[in-house]
């Protein structure tokens, strides 16, 4: 009779890229997911601001990233580098937990499809296919989330003074402007964001795990520093191709109904307005965001994912 805990540890080993085996392993990847987007939220929502808010103002408003964020604390204080954090603080447990689970779904899914395999660990390009499809159904949730949170981050630049009292009171704005068509605007431009840049992103970070993993050990034994690397790999591995489409997702998100038909229109006029420049406004605040938001995200995950294994 073999020895249970070499077998249990072959077992392991022999799981690719942790696809999940239960319904119980589906239902904490949900969990885990949602505690590294509480994670990401509190070390990177002042980034994201910046990045916003670059994105968006009219030209000359700030000479960069450190303007926008001098500007916004002389305005409103520390805590003005938080402005709109509630909608992601109360979207992103189910954001990410979407993410996360359908991420393991489609992993299981490319398995279930691809029966007569030589191995059944996933290829980069498998890796890079079930990131991609885990954006289809997270966009459900990030696309309003994201919307009501541009909306705010946004709000005081102009002459207008704020608009907004909290993240209901623009739910129901939008929805009494337009319906809920009017609370999903910008779902494409979000697709057209987080489809390759899921993909690029937990490939990244699967393909750093195993560079980073000993060999005849698991990625799951990695210790706290190669997750932060690996988190952080994948954060700018995302964010290195995803500027674009996330420009043109806030300007559509931020600007007034009927301002742009849509996705192509937002690009043809953004273009045409202030060069091809434009669509890489924020880059500085969303890569120097990628890294820590996003190591700290993976280890969110993995050490709440480790803990609900202890005792679940």
């Amino acid at each position: 009779m073999s020895d249970p805990s070499s077998a249990a540890e072959e077992a392991k080993l022999s799981t690719p890229q942790n696809a999940p085996t239960s319904t119980a392993d589906s239902v904490k990847s949900f969990l885990a997911g949602g505690f590294g987007g509480v994670a990401a939220v509190l070390v990177g929502h002042p980034f994201d601001l910046t990045k916003t808010r670059l994105q968006t103002a009219s030209p000359g408003a700030y000479t960069g990233a450190i303007d926008v964020v001098k500007k916004t604390v002389a305005r409103d204080g520390p805590t003005g580098l938080y402005r709109g954090v509630v909608p992601p603080l109360l979207g992103v447990t189910p954001i990410f937990a979407v993410s996360f689970w359908a991420y393991d779904m489609s992993k299981a899914l490319i398995l279930s499809v691809t029966p007569n395999r030589s191995s059944k660990e996933l290829s980069v390009v498998e890796l890079a296919t079930a990131g991609f499809l885990s954006a289809i159904p997270t966009t459900l949730v990030t696309a309003p989330v994201e919307r009501a949170k541009v909306l705010l981050q946004v709000q005081g630049q102009g002459q207008g003074g704020t608009q907004y009292k909290g993240v209901f009171d623009v739910v129901k704005h939008l929805y009494r402007e337009g319906g809920v068509r009017s609370v999903f605007r910008g779902s494409a431009a979000t697709i057209a964001r987080d489809g390759p840049g899921s993909a690029a992103y937990f490939a990244a970070y699967e393909l750093t795990k195993k560079a980073l993993t000993p060999a005849g050990h698991s990625p799951s034994d990695l210790h706290l520093g190669a997750i932060i690397m690996a988190g952080g790999t994948a954060g700018i591995a995302m964010w290195s191709i995803a500027i674009p489409p996330d420009v043109l997702k806030s300007r559509i998100q931020s600007a007034p109904t009927g301002t742009y038909s849509g996705f192509m229109d937002c690009a043809r006029k953004t273009i045409a307005a202030d060069g091809i420049g434009a669509l890489w406004k924020g880059l500085g605040p969303a890569m120097a965001r990628a890294f820590p938001a996003n190591a700290a995200t993976f280890l969110g995950v993995e050490a709440s994912r480790k803990l609900m294994d202890m005792y679940f």
